[in-house]
């Protein structure tokens, strides 16, 4: 395997380096500094310290992004500790569930989360800490608590002539050291703890920042729109953001595409990241409503049709705030309208792919690589293949080897050895083909996959990419019903409630999305009959709909 350098020495290196500028801001709130993350982080190591608490040891925390997120996630591997986040929207039981698991001795949690949680449930904790002051909200550990009482004396002690940059020495880690445990799920039975090596993190930053970092200015503003929980913010926007030396802001309310779309104008980020349903919902609201025929017409002409994409590019990128180098999609593919409108108008747009098990990066290119429909080409660090004897036009399993690749799940053998092979490939689960230029194609989950009566294979996703553009259609689950298909549809309410609709109305609109729909499909993927669902699909955190909640929905 190649060699790596020190993870942490990145941080080491960016806090130096950048010492008296912005590092971390609440969106609408408090900034700090560099140097301040800087002293937070030693001010944490003392009470680590104090604390009982070991390289190796495991610090959980919950709660919604923020700057004192950060800091105590900085803290915590920098220590040598392992950190386990845990989504801020996993219930009290699913967190108990996973401190315990993991063998946490500290929890970390934001002002949402400590009201709701009975810390008895969690009986190995040594503490639990409050993030936004880092004051002890339980405490099982007298050094714990004499070490949060005297934190400042302490701090004081250990630097009498002020705290510099030369203080700044962390842990040294390596490449096949545990850093993180990343669950995939709260529940019991089908939660996994994925075991992610300092290598990984050092892998992913280090491919990031030569493929996105190098596009973007030093000593810029960035956006953190995704739960910093899940793998995919925390490496493309946190991660690599503040290794780069860059401002990074937090929005700490739930991030709605409304929210998200003023903070991009305010902040006027050097990237965007998201996931696919931010993007389309914007476009959706602010953009197609504008459009009519005549765009269409006049895209068409030679001169005029160049000025019209021009024009319509634009008012696309001052929506996510107009200083952005490209927007990054990840966590699923882009709807099939609105990925082919960004082509038309030549608007920076990018899909990567990925996984918890591979921290995130298997797949990723710039946008001017970008291929329709597809997810990138493999990252550096990784080798990729499709288990297909002819992967350009078969789909089949991807598999992924490389430096980004889990060690495993914690405690669960039977886990690990059915996706980790003895060659160390790491089997994803996932169905795509390849191009022959390296361009991967996904085509859904292989346990997402139907089979038809006739023994075809149906892939939901496809479906459900052409009915999510249709009339009054917000999202769409296709399910087996015997030998039919089913299609489960949440209707956009808003704009049905705006019409006067009725329930019968909106079943006459479905009813003829279901007709054209099914002109569009071979004949083993027709939908047989479509029924409403009044509230949103159930999601994960990378908002992608928990399938298996609706196997019995229809």
């Amino acid at each position: 395997m190649e060699s790596t350098r020190s993870f942490n020495s990145y941080i080491e290196q960016s806090i130096i380096n950048n010492w008296d500028k912005d590092a971390l801001t609440d969106y609408k709130g408090a900034t700090l500094q560099y140097h301040d993350v800087a002293r937070k982080i030693e001010k944490l190591h003392i009470l680590f310290e104090n604390s009982g608490v070991e390289a190796g040891d495991k610090v959980a925390i919950c709660g919604r992004n923020s700057a004192q997120w950060a800091v105590a996630f900085l803290a915590t591997i920098t220590y040598g500790a392992v950190i386990v986040p845990v989504q801020h929207e996993f219930t009290p039981e699913q967190l108990y569930h996973i401190v315990n698991h993991s063998d946490a001795k500290l929890l970390f949690v934001g002002d949402v989360v400590a009201p709701t949680i009975n810390v008895a449930e969690m009986p190995q904790l040594e503490g639990v800490i409050y993030l936004p002051d880092n004051s002890l909200i339980n405490s099982r550990s007298e050094k714990l608590t004499y070490a949060r009482e005297h934190l400042n004396e302490m701090f004081g002690h250990r630097y009498p002539k002020f705290f510099r940059k030369e203080h700044v020495k962390y842990h040294v880690d390596k490449a096949d050291e545990l850093a993180m445990i990343n669950y995939t799920s709260g529940t019991t039975g089908f939660s996994k703890g994925v075991m992610i090596p300092y290598r990984a993190l050092w892998s992913n930053i280090d491919y990031l920042s030569g493929a996105i970092g190098v596009h973007i200015p030093k000593d810029s503003n960035c956006l953190c729109i995704l739960p910093m929980a899940h793998m995919y913010g925390l490496t493309c926007e946190f991660l690599l953001q503040f290794t780069a030396g860059n401002h990074l802001f937090f929005l700490t309310r739930l991030p709605s595409p409304s929210l998200i779309q003023e903070a991009c104008m305010e902040v006027k980020p050097a990237i965007v990241v998201s996931v696919p349903l931010v993007v389309e919902k914007i476009i959706r609201k602010k953009v197609f409503p504008e459009l009519d025929s005549r765009y269409k017409i006049l895209m068409s002409m030679p001169v005029i049709g160049k000025k019209v994409r021009d024009l319509l590019c634009r008012r696309v990128k001052d929506l996510f705030g107009g200083n952005f180098y490209e927007i990054l999609v990840g966590g699923a593919s882009l709807n099939k309208e609105i990925e082919q409108f960004l082509r038309e108008i030549d608007f920076p747009v990018t899909v990567g792919y990925g996984t918890t098990e591979t921290a995130p990066m298997i797949s990723y290119s710039d946008y001017t690589d970008f291929e329709r429909g597809s997810c990138g080409t493999p990252a550096k660090h990784m080798e990729v293949k499709i288990k297909s004897e002819d992967p350009e036009n078969v789909p089949g399993e991807i598999w992924a080897r490389g430096l980004n690749v889990m060690q495993g799940y914690y405690k669960n053998e039977q886990a690990t050895q059915a996706v980790l092979d003895n060659e160390g490939w790491f089997h994803t689960g996932d169905l795509a083909s390849m191009s022959s230029d390296g361009h991967l194609f996904i085509r859904g989950r292989i346990k997402n996959m139907l089979l038809g009566s006739n023994g075809q294979n149906v892939y939901p996703e496809e479906i459900e990419d052409k009915l999510n553009s249709m009339a009054m259609v917000s999202e769409s689950l296709v399910l087996q019903r015997g030998e039919e298909l089913v299609a489960l549809v949440h209707p956009d309410m808003e704009e049905a409630h705006q019409m006067g609709f009725s329930e019968e109305d909106l079943m006459d609109v479905m009813n003829q999305n279901r007709l054209e729909l099914n002109q569009m499909l071979p004949s083993f993927c027709k939908i047989a009959a479509i029924q409403l669902h009044d509230r949103e699909f159930e999601k994960t955190p990378k908002k992608s709909i928990k399938r298996y909640l609706y196997r019995d929905a229809v």
